[in-house]
């Protein structure tokens, strides 16, 4: 029953977070597209009460018509719209999934025990769930600190991008080298969606507040709160994408279990932010095609890197072939306990992914699969029923069977 109670938590979880992600999401992107979609207002008596940019558009059967203003209107609603809740309902809610499925549970999902650095393959659970959120602590304040010192009035936004870009590859190494191959990607996505919501938390709000009141005082807003705000919400659209993909990644062993895995998500972030810039640009009347050209090169240069390589021992002819009880005995031993209609795993309600291997039919049909999380060495998880690498090359060796 708690099993099952841990499952069905973890299932509303991760839906109220897709949800908030997509309000999210969608509205910072609706907001960059508008940005940029500006054009100088046509009537004077616009530009004469400081209207900075328009834009018209049709939408559901109806007419729209947005103003943007340079510094601050006359006078402000009472219902002034903010956008926030959002953003932090995504963090938390993220948070929670990760305390849930990783911390809960982090010599299984944390520790890195490949890891070249000997310190971190003989982590306890309790160092790696220190580790992951010191981790996620210091992302946000490095990142936080360039813009301070690199960029603090916004005239030199384009060192501090390539600095940003930096950091992110530095992150992606250091992830690896610390965590499981599924957590690093995890948490680099983290860092970067942490920044995204502490840029809300601590900049974005805190600025448009102290401009709001300082219109409702009669006083002239500081616009260096306009542009924090501006330059923070512009690496959140370019942090956008990448995180989306991190986030999923868990689902792709063959990815984040790579020798350099932290080169293929170095790739997949900067694709992710080619990507985006495509449509930024896109919205403000400038056609690029090199954008989205430049990052699917990096994608493909991410393909071929991950393509895995050479035969397998069974078809170079190497090893011999091992019998189906040899096979069934050892899939018995190391995956049943999780891999089952019934599992005899704690924390497992049902069959990761719904696959179980209660009969040979059932393994058979799954064979290819089998082989590639075993040989990546994904599955076991954690390894916790100490599979060696004699018996991965077992499974490697196997043939088709009667």
């Amino acid at each position: 029953m708690q099993a099952y109670l841990l499952e069905f938590v973890n299932f509303m979880l991760r839906w109220l977070h897709v949800i908030a992600a997509i309000a999210w999401i969608g509205e910072s992107i609706y907001f960059v597209m508008l940005d940029n979609g500006l054009r100088k207002p046509k009537a004077a008596e616009d530009r004469e009460k400081g209207v900075f940019g328009e834009m018209w558009a049709v939408h559901g059967g109806g007419f729209y018509h947005n103003q943007k203003y340079a510094t601050a209107p006359a006078k402000l609603p009472e219902d002034l719209h903010w956008s926030f809740w959002k953003s932090y309902t995504t963090w938390l809610s993220g948070f929670a999934l990760f305390v849930l499925m990783y911390m809960t549970n982090p010599g299984f999902y944390l520790v890195n025990p490949d890891s070249s650095w000997e310190w971190a393959a003989n982590m306890s659970g309790w160092q790696a769930n220190v580790l992951a959120l010191a981790f996620l602590l210091a992302g946000w304040v490095v990142y936080n600190e360039m813009c301070k010192r690199i960029s603090p009035n916004m005239e030199r936004d384009g060192i501090l991008s390539l600095a940003v870009a930096v950091l992110m590859v530095v992150v992606a190494y250091l992830s690896v080298q610390m965590f499981s191959g599924r957590a690093a990607f995890l948490l680099t996505g983290a860092v970067m969606a942490t920044a995204m919501s502490a840029n809300v938390f601590f900049w974005i709000i805190p600025g448009q507040r102290r401009m709001v009141n300082a219109m409702k005082a009669g006083e002239q807003p500081n616009p260096l709160d306009g542009k924090r705000g501006k330059q923070r919400s512009v690496h959140n659209t370019y942090f956008t994408l990448p995180v989306v993909l991190l986030m999923i990644s868990n689902h792709y062993s063959f990815v984040y279990n790579h020798e350099y895995a932290w080169v293929l998500m170095a790739l997949f972030i900067f694709a992710g932010a080619l990507i985006r810039q495509f449509f930024v640009l896109m919205h403000a009347g400038k056609i690029q095609p090199a954008y989205p050209a430049a990052g699917t090169a990096l994608i493909l240069v991410a393909f071929w890197l991950a393509m895995p390589g050479g035969a397998t021992p069974a078809a170079n002819g190497t090893a011999e072939a091992p019998s189906q009880e040899e096979v069934h005995a050892m899939i018995d031993q190391h995956c049943v306990a999780c891999h089952s209609r019934e599992p005899t795993q704690p924390g497992f309600a049902s069959p990761p992914a719904g696959v179980a291997y209660d009969n040979w039919d059932q393994i058979l049909r799954q064979k290819s699969q089998i082989q590639q999380v075993v040989a990546s060495k994904y599955m076991p998880l954690g390894n916790m029923t100490g599979m060696t690498d004699e018996e991965r090359e077992v499974i490697a060796a196997w043939s088709e069977l009667p």
